[in-house]
């Protein structure tokens, strides 16, 4: 038994022939950068999200960025977000100088406690980036009438990981004033390379990314702001079109295998990420609690299932990072990140195989076969 931790392959499988057709119809026309499939893409996931704009950019980092420039956030500025992420969350706030602020996480969702956040904000606070851990979205709600008791700070929605998922019926990337997903391959909604977009209803800040993603430019070789080279580049766009085709049914796939996940691993009586009943999870990574980590890894991966640690080391106690905070303000984040064990997760994740994971949880000898 040799079980992928996500069966990219399989669902290239069932989209070879879609795929296959978009490449090629981007070989013919060869305009790799900025050609046609890159503004059908904007068109597709804006309607998909029901947001005014979207705008394709490299990569999920980079969206995250460009909207912070978009947003003018300068040198001592402060950013408030979460310790317990992927790194990239925190390292666009670093790169412009401004300053990030920790605020401890919920200890059953591991996203970002709502509760915790107005008394982090300051005269310089900026903005806010709540996470979508592990495809469920924070209280975007609370968030943003925080947000707006306090002058109308910015709310960006790193959606990296729930890009699918819905918060009180409202699509994930269109729950406050920029939402930020990825395209990274193992993402929800995944590319063959690196890829993400950026979603705003305000026309303004469309204008920004739109400039910024191509050197600040308004038009060819005039400058009006400062930029990067941050476009996506036109084959990615193309297969993340045909991937469109069956993301809906993907969605639906990962919300009923993470459910089954939930029902197998509560009858073991094993804690795992709680999800809230107002919003649905896309559960980009599936992920639950076991104190003897270490161990529970080294008997799966003898049993061919592979597992993952988001995250083993939270942002703020990060090398490149613990001298710009404190390290001791978010005491559950550090608890977590000792615990939590992820496993293999995908839309194409058979009952069978799945079944097979979870009585590998078991002790020896031990099996269900619900």
């Amino acid at each position: 038994m040799n079980i992928p931790f996500i069966d990219l392959k399989q669902q290239y499988q069932a989209l070879q022939s879609q795929i296959q057709i978009r490449i090629n119809a981007v070989l013919e026309h060869g305009q790799y950068i900025m050609g046609p499939e890159v503004k059908e893409l904007e068109v597709a996931l804006a309607d998909y999200t029901r947001s005014k704009y979207c705008i394709t950019v490299a990569s999920g980092t980079e969206a995250l960025l460009i909207s912070l420039m978009a947003l003018n956030i300068q040198q001592g500025d402060e950013v408030i977000t979460t310790p317990f992420t992927f790194v990239a969350t925190v390292e666009v706030i670093v790169l412009l100088g401004a300053i990030p602020v920790f605020v401890d996480i919920e200890p059953d969702t591991c996203n970002i406690d709502v509760s915790l956040i107005e008394a982090k904000i300051t005269e310089r606070t900026r903005a806010i980036i709540p996470v979508g851990l592990y495809g469920q979205p924070p209280d975007m709600d609370e968030i943003n009438a925080i947000a707006a008791r306090h002058g109308g700070i910015s709310v960006i929605e790193d959606g990296a990981q729930s890009f699918g998922a819905t918060y009180k019926g409202n699509k994930s990337c269109n729950l406050s004033t920029i939402g930020c997903t990825s395209f990274f391959p193992s993402k929800p909604l995944g590319c063959y390379g690196d890829g993400g977009a950026i979603f705003t209803n305000d026309d303004s800040i469309a204008e920004a990314c739109r400039e910024i993603r191509v050197h600040g430019q308004s038009q060819r070789y005039v400058h009006t702001r400062i930029g990067v080279g941050g476009r996506m580049d036109t084959m990615q766009c193309a297969i993340i079109l045909a991937k469109l085709e069956r993301f809906a049914w993907e969605v639906e796939q990962r919300i009923a295998i993470g459910q089954r996940y939930n029902t197998l691993l509560d009858e073991l009586g094993i804690v795992r990420v709680q999800q809230r009943p107002d919003r649905n999870s896309v559960f980009a990574q599936y992920t639950f609690f076991f104190d003897q980590r270490k161990a529970l890894q080294l008997r799966l991966a003898e049993l061919g299932i592979p597992s993952a640690v988001h995250y083993p080391v939270p942002l703020n106690e990060q090398p490149a990072y613990k001298h710009l905070c404190c390290s001791d303000c978010t005491p559950i984040a550090r608890k977590i990140s000792q615990t939590v064990i992820s496993l293999p997760m995908g839309p194409d994740l058979s009952a069978d195989d799945q079944l097979y994971i979870v009585n590998a949880l078991l002790p020896s000898g031990g099996s269900i076969n619900s």
